[in-house]
């Protein structure tokens, strides 16, 4: 049976805001660098939606547990200079039987939230209030417009430094790095217009500075493979 998972990730959108490395160097585990654009680093804020979750990609959605809203706060890692990573701060999500397996089976930082997507043409608005397990509170109030299509990402710029990323990175139970990957195509992206943004999950994880913010991306989405999570001595392209 094919061990990997598969999802649809949709109507994602990108917030990022350049931090200072050392606020985000205590909260990363040691054996991760943290990766630099130009000599800076950023903590990203990604609403979107998943759906049609398949944990096995041979076996169908699971009823119930198979779409919801997620928000994950993530910054921009690298293990031992290698291929550029993800390491999340939290992931929010709208689905108490997706957090609680995501918490024991992928040893990553999910919390149940209550979350709301509504789209009008090119607007949209999207929130999100953490219910369990604590920190609390953390939020999110956010209304944005849509614009237009963007070149593919470019090797080099900022865009595909924040978008292009293949690799997340936590710890298992005993405390050991972990790595999984995710293939996808890369994302079609687009410029994106924030009308009104008001959050606290980025306070809620542990960062209370943050500068100002930068490229905001939006992405209609791609259907993502999941692998199961390796040591990072076994990372393979």
């Amino acid at each position: 049976m094919d061990l990997t998972g598969h999802h649809e990730w949709r109507s994602l959108l990108f917030v990022h805001w350049e931090v200072d490395v050392a606020l985000v160097r205590r909260l990363v585990p040691p054996e991760l660098e943290i990766d630099t654009f130009v000599g800076k680093t950023f903590v990203g804020l990604v609403p979107f939606t998943m759906q049609a979750i398949r944990p096995l990609r041979a076996l169908p959605p699971i009823p119930g547990v198979s779409a919801f809203h997620e928000t994950n706060v993530r910054v921009y890692v690298r293990h031992r200079g290698g291929e550029p990573g993800i390491y999340f701060f939290s992931l929010d999500a709208a689905s108490s039987l997706a957090v609680r397996a995501a918490r024991r089976f992928f040893h990553l930082p999910y919390f149940r939230a209550e979350m709301q997507l509504d789209r009008d043409g090119d607007h949209v608005t999207y929130r999100s209030r953490r219910l369990w397990p604590e920190p609390t509170p953390a939020t999110l109030d956010l209304e944005y417009d849509i614009g237009a299509a963007l070149p593919a990402s470019q090797e080099g710029t900022l865009q595909f430094f924040l978008a292009e990323r293949y690799l997340l990175y936590t710890r298992n139970g005993r405390g050991e790095l972990r790595s999984g990957r995710v293939r996808h195509t890369p994302y079609p992206l687009h410029s994106a217009t924030i009308r009104r943004l008001d959050e606290s999950l980025i306070a809620a994880a542990g960062i209370v500075n943050r500068g100002a913010r930068t490229v905001v991306l939006y992405s209609p989405g791609v259907d993502v493979d999941v692998g199961a999570l390796t040591s990072p001595s076994r990372e393979t392209p």
